[in-house]
């Protein structure tokens, strides 16, 4: 045991108390955004100047650790990851989320109206962001802005309001959303949103020790780990040698699944399920007339859109500074 301890104090991370209590709060505002659809944990990241250090140690899970660990030599699996870092960015991570997770949930429940125009204006934000910075629009990077712009359209409107809660869904949730952690402007909640289970997670989250629960959140957590160490390459794979397309396909992506989060919608069926009314199918529609609910939902629209553009002036200044 004490070997193991050795391991991780040599590991790479944070050195003394205050430097853990720096990336445990970087972390927690990380968590926060992650719960948050439209948010990015990414784009968080890089305000806190954590970005490059989290790319590092998500890339130091490599073969090498896990050859170690199949050897069962946890000494140099410990050391050879950044054990360090990864603790504490957990720590606030998880904190974050299980704090905040009863409140979307709630808002989402009961002011959906009110809360989709908040996460509207979020995601339109980082459309924008995202798509500023693509350097060609004529040729395959518009072709691509396009093709998965009309795809994800397509898609999440085939998406049903209620998906799956087998496993197997639960695990594919996971490794999608969390690849969303290394892309600043992609927000892994808002996946989990279009593929429905946003606030079933969330829900789980409120009391992860229930058995049912527990065992949802280690499925969803197995996939965000399968994610991290596999799709998460993949994407990075293709930022660093195609940027362009892929920055583009990225705003397709978010521009068609827009439908998805449209506060407006009218339902077409529902039924009873376990005595609760359950949506299960829906359409976007525009109000019919100029009323509070109007008037509300576009300013949380508009402070929505206002919230990413100060942070990403705050990411501005903490590159030129660094």
């Amino acid at each position: 045991m004490h070997k193991l301890i050795e391991a991780f104090q040599n590991s790479s991370g944070p050195r003394g108390f205050y430097e853990s209590l720096s990336l445990i709060l970087k972390s927690f505002f990380m968590g926060a955004a992650n719960v948050i659809p439209g948010v990015s944990g990414g784009t968080i990241a890089l305000i806190t100047g954590i970005y490059e250090p989290l790319l590092n140690s998500l890339k130091s899970v490599n073969s090498n650790v896990v050859k170690s660990l199949l050897r069962f030599d946890f000494y140099n699996a410990i050391k050879t990851m950044h054990t360090k870092f990864l603790f504490y960015l957990f720590i606030g991570t998880i904190l974050s989320i299980i704090s905040l997770a009863k409140v979307t949930r709630y808002c989402l429940e009961y002011y959906p109206e009110f809360t989709c125009s908040l996460f509207l204006g979020l995601i339109l934000a980082s459309v924008l962001l995202v798509g500023k910075d693509i350097k060609n629009w004529i040729g395959s990077a518009g072709i691509s802005l396009l093709f998965f712009g009309i795809l994800a359209y397509i898609i999440v409107g085939l998406i049903p309001v209620n998906t799956p809660e087998a496993l197997w869904f639960i695990f594919f949730a996971g490794v999608i959303s969390i690849s969303a952690m290394i892309l600043p402007g992609l927000s892994g909640a808002f996946i989990l949103l279009l593929l429905g289970k946003y606030s079933f997670i969330m829900g789980a989250v409120q009391k992860p020790f229930l058995l049912s629960n527990l065992i949802i959140l280690s499925v969803f957590a197995l996939g965000c780990l399968v994610g991290l160490a596999g799709f998460s390459r993949i994407l990075s794979y293709f930022m660093d040698r195609y940027s362009n397309v892929t920055l583009a396909a990225l705003t397709g992506l978010m521009l068609g699944s827009l439908r998805k989060i449209w506060p407006f919608k009218e339902v077409i069926e529902s039924k009873f399920i376990n005595n609760k009314l359950v949506v299960i199918s829906e359409k976007n529609i525009f109000p019919e007339q100029l009323d509070t609910t109007l008037f509300v939902s576009l300013l949380l629209c508009i402070t929505g859109f206002a919230i990413i553009i100060l942070l990403e002036k705050f990411a501005v200044k903490e590159n030129i500074t660094e």
